[in-house]
């Protein structure tokens, strides 16, 4: 287990961990144990990371967001048909002005932005309403080879209707949301292998997860104007989220033991550097099942001058490209039927974490309860929450 607390300030820049190290070494080594106690230490420490993975192409995010913005960029009316509600919008598109941020009406939330000093504090969103932005929900996920009693949660894919969408839509999907899904999966076996725990820990319990490939969309020409929010300041309800690199900025993260908004720059790699860095997020599932030593990462996206700067760029230089801002996104989660419950060992660390940051001066808030449930009803309860859910 790594060293849990320090007394000194964590940096503002997130830590970067090698997925190469583990995937190309022993289990046994100390290259392998050192880079899985740092993959642990971040996500303790700040609910986030940067991902490197020589096997993460850059080239498919590319085509994966030049597929979206066209996607997007369609009428409404086309859109919704590929609406699902009644399946809380787990499959298919959600259109803009659905998804309600979370933190606006729940107490623990707006505590936890209280407790933020004054110019750290996310954009106001106490009068906000539903986010301005689309998402798009394809399915990643292996069938259970039993009946699952979340059957609303493992539906079938949605494909668009418009041909032109239609013919190239499957396999860029598909080939992203496949690297997607390795990295994360990776990444999860080093946070379980750094927690001292066996490496598989987590990536059994997600084996037949609804994981989903969830780009959202925010369409830039109608909600471009600095200080929109685009989605209101909240944590994840998966287990890891994590995102290729968007076209645009405006992601801000708040790392656990600062108190700041850090912005969220991923880097590129260099010209002779094979791969792409993915930035990975602590989601509600993670906190569960580690009885709070992890804390789900809260996080928003505005409209910034960064974001404004891009516009402009993006506008003169590709002239006849949608202005849709894409971010490229996967929810990695636990199987749906898993008994969602905090590992003791975990437990006991959260416990010694809390005590050790409290006598630092770092007021954590309030202590969480963590009640054993299904995965599949912790979700249903998020999505209710976020207005997605009847």
């Amino acid at each position: 287990m790594p060293q849990l607390v320090v007394a000194e300030e964590p940096s503002m820049d997130l830590p970067i961990i090698d997925l190469d190290v583990y995937r190309s070494n022993p289990p046994s080594s100390s290259a392998v144990q050192e880079e899985c106690a740092r993959a642990a230490s971040a996500l303790i420490t700040y609910g986030a990371l940067v991902l490197h993975d020589s096997r993460v192409s850059e080239s498919d995010n590319e085509t994966f967001l030049d597929l979206l913005e066209d996607y997007f960029a369609q009428p409404d009316e086309t859109l919704k048909r590929d609406e699902r509600p009644e399946l809380g919008y787990q499959v298919g598109v959600t259109l803009e002005n659905t998804e309600k941020p979370k933190c606006a009406v729940d107490e623990p939330c707006l505590d936890v932005i209280e407790r933020l000093a004054p110019a750290e504090r996310p954009l106001d969103i106490s009068a906000h309403q539903p986010d301005p932005k689309c998402r798009f929900f394809w399915r990643m996920g292996d069938p259970a080879p039993y009946a699952t009693k979340f059957p609303g949660l493992n539906a079938e894919n949605v494909i668009p209707e418009s041909s032109d969408i239609k013919e190239r839509w499957t396999p860029v999907m598909e080939t992203w949301g496949k690297c997607m899904k390795s990295a994360v999966s990776g990444l999860a076996e080093m946070a379980a292998a750094g927690m001292g725990l066996p490496a598989e820990t987590f990536t059994d319990a997600g084996r037949y997860g609804p994981h989903l490939l969830a780009p959202t969309a925010s369409d830039l020409e109608k909600y471009g104007t600095k200080d929109t929010i685009l989605a209101g300041f909240h944590t994840d309800l998966n287990f890891l989220t994590i995102h290729g690199r968007s076209r645009y900025p405006g992601l801000h993260v708040w790392a656990r033991n600062t108190g700041r908004r850090i912005a969220v720059s991923i880097p590129r790699p260099k010209p002779d550097q094979p791969g792409s860095y993915l930035l990975v997020q602590a989601g509600k599932q993670l906190e569960h099942i580690t009885g709070g030593l992890v804390k789900a990462g809260y996080h928003e996206v505005v409209v910034n001058d960064a974001t404004v700067k891009t516009v402009s760029a993006r506008r003169r230089d590709f002239p006849d490209r949608p202005l849709v801002r894409i971010s490229s996104t996967f929810f990695w989660h636990l199987s749906s039927d898993y008994d969602l419950s905090p590992i003791p060992a975990l437990a006991e660390q959260a416990k010694a974490v809390r005590a050790a940051n409290f006598d630092l001066g770092r007021d954590e808030g309030n202590e969480v309860k963590y009640e054993p449930m299904k995965v599949g009803q912790q979700v249903q309860n998020e999505l209710k929450h976020i207005a997605l859910l009847a």
